[in-house]
């Protein structure tokens, strides 16, 4: 299987610098514009299928991949972002204030911080590595996952056995990621994002 994993475009708390966590937050007129391009990636590249979060930034980026590819969008739950409970809808500057060492915590990724009504990041991993396990069963040969930022970087980590306090890597919103999958995943390519030329690819991180 050869493993595609989209980040959405630009949304609008994305541009405001606002931790989304599973708020239904839309795409801003960029991240539209980037679904747009990435949509167009896709039409040299062919897809057997895609699966989105249901979240409507994600789910409006693969619906524009889906279009441009006549094929139809398949709905997991498992891939929605990870839950930032009292984090949710607040500027970093904000989480620091009201929330001091909540925010110390969860800068310093420890693996079963629970914030306040969420979830831990090694949850994440654990519900977005089996998302992904169970597409591979599926045995299609090219597949789209469009998600989020840090549950598409919880699950890669998990994928690849790598300790959940570590950041070896970032998704830039609607940036393409290569994963070619036999026996064991192997990153191909990571953050592509020459599709993206000409537009902005601010969004650079986890929520």
């Amino acid at each position: 299987m050869i493993l595609f994993l989209v980040r959405h475009g630009e949304s609008q708390f994305n541009a405001e610098g606002r931790i989304q966590g599973q708020l239904d937050v839309p795409l801003s007129d960029l991240g539209r514009r980037q679904a747009l391009a990435v949509a167009e990636r896709f039409a040299a590249e062919p897809l057997d299928t895609i699966y989105s979060s249901p979240l409507s930034r994600a789910l409006d980026t693969a619906s524009e991949i889906a279009a441009r590819l006549n094929i139809d969008v398949r709905i997991d739950e498992r891939l929605k972002e990870i839950h930032a409970g009292a984090f949710q809808g607040l500027t970093r500057r904000e989480m620091a204030e009201r929330y001091p060492d909540e925010e110390r915590r969860w800068t310093a990724r420890e693996p079963d911080f629970r914030v306040p009504g969420g979830e831990t990041r090694r949850e994440l991993g654990r519900r977005g590595r089996a998302a992904l396990e169970a597409i591979r069963e599926t045995q299609l040969d090219r597949v789209a996952v469009v998600a989020h930022g840090a549950i598409l970087s919880a699950t890669l980590k998990a994928l690849l056995d790598i300790p959940v306090h570590r950041a070896p890597f970032h998704f830039y919103n609607a940036a393409v990621t290569k994963i070619l999958w036999k026996h064991e995943p192997i990153v191909d390519t990571l953050n592509e994002t020459e599709h993206l030329r000409g537009l902005d690819t601010r969004g650079f991180g986890d929520l």
